[in-house]
């Protein structure tokens, strides 16, 4: 078995289907990952012009949590962001639920995922809109990961909020306090706005009960969560948003796991290696190593799977889809122009942003640009000139 996450799925991925009842979208992604960047998604060969090298050029698979074909996605959405930015101080947000939720997110991901986005929103635009705050318009993008580093089910909303906001005559203004939000109320607001939404929904049975969870103790746990601190964190102020966006992105795309973490397998056991929270500002620290079986590895990554149409960062206020107008106003009061129309990133500007000598891209012999020939057709193995 290859050390890529591709390699697990192709040895692995039928045996645990045979024994679990999977939703179809979890199949399909399956099915690409397994094939991602071989001969049976085709693809096309660029061969010498004097006929001394020939070379295949698979196609990815183009999913969300594949790790081997998601950099230049991940590029491209970074850049889009970049340039949409305010140019000032941001901030960064962490809203974690309990992880005694874990079980109704199990059981309702999209919607207990839509009652964590709203929860947020309405969180921070009641004490951002507030003069006693900041009393503007805020600007904040909010990000859903759902994986702690050992794969485990952790979900939480990472927020990139830039400090100040638009009035309604156009001027920018500071937030009131030094500190940007009181992290005690913060948390409150948070933890009411999100146990009354789960509340509403499992009145109105929008929201699914695990079996062995009946309403009496429903009711008891949301109450006893109530009581209970939650963590919601402000890390220090950011001179700009540019870190924090890449930081997103970086999670965004390509899955919970890089190839790199990878180990070779021993005694069938699949082992990748992590770096705990409480270890990443000591880069001394020797990373972990976690030893799982295939069905336990699977299980805990098609977990992170995000189910279709499931938006997974979200713009609000002057970052919002819809804001246009007010975030080129709130640019001209920061003295930016409006926002730009991004070019699309290039294979070859990826490639050179990264100092990545695209060589496939020339013969190895007399250097030539290697020339674009037909496509290769989807098949079970390379073409027969490359075997």
């Amino acid at each position: 078995m290859e050390c890529t996450l591709r390699g697990i799925f192709q040895e692995h991925f039928e045996a645990y289907a045979g024994r679990h009842r999977l939703p179809a979208y979890v199949h399909r992604a399956a099915y690409w990952i397994a094939r991602c960047r071989t001969a049976e998604l085709g693809g096309h060969l660029r061969r010498c012009p004097a006929g001394h090298t020939e070379r295949a050029f698979y196609n990815s698979c183009h999913q969300r949590i594949c790790p081997q074909c998601q950099g230049l996605a991940t590029e491209r959405w970074l850049e889009r962001q970049r340039a949409r930015l305010l140019d000032g101080a941001h901030h960064h947000l962490i809203f974690t639920i309990p992880h005694e939720l874990n079980a109704l997110w199990c059981w309702n991901r999209a919607t207990m995922a839509k009652l964590l986005f709203g929860a947020v929103r309405e969180t921070l635009m009641e004490l951002l809109c507030d003069p006693r705050h900041l009393g503007a318009q805020p600007a904040f993008l909010a990000a859903l990961h759902t994986w702690g580093r050992s794969l485990s089910l952790h979900p939480h909303v990472h927020v990139l909020a830039a400090d100040g906001g638009l009035s309604a005559e156009g001027a920018w203004v500071k937030p009131r306090r030094s500190h940007f939000l009181p992290a005690r109320v913060l948390m409150l607001l948070f933890r009411g706005k999100l146990l009354a939404a789960l509340r509403h929904a499992i009145e109105h049975r929008t929201l699914r009960r695990p079996p062995d969870l009946p309403h009496a103790r429903c009711a008891a746990l949301l109450n006893r969560l109530g009581r209970k601190k939650w963590n919601v964190h402000i890390r220090a102020r950011y001179a700009h948003g540019q870190g924090v966006a890449a930081y997103l992105a970086r999670y965004l795309k390509g899955g919970p796991l890089k190839n790199t973490q990878l180990l070779p397998a021993v005694s069938g056991a699949v082992r990748f290696r992590y770096r705990p929270h409480r270890d990443e500002d000591d880069p001394a620290s020797d990373p972990v190593v976690m030893r799982l079986t295939p069905e336990a590895f699977l299980a805990r990554y098609l977990a992170h799977l995000p189910q279709p149409g499931l938006q997974s960062v979200r713009g609000y206020g002057l970052y919002g889809s819809r804001a246009g107008a007010r975030l080129d106003r709130a640019r001209a009061a920061l003295g930016q122009p409006p926002v730009p129309e991004p070019e699309p990133l290039t294979v070859e500007a990826f490639l050179a942003r990264f100092e990545r000598t695209p060589a496939a891209d020339t013969c190895v012999r007399c250097g030539a640009r290697l020339r674009f020939v037909p496509l290769i057709n989807h098949g079970p193995a390379p073409p027969p000139a490359l075997h």
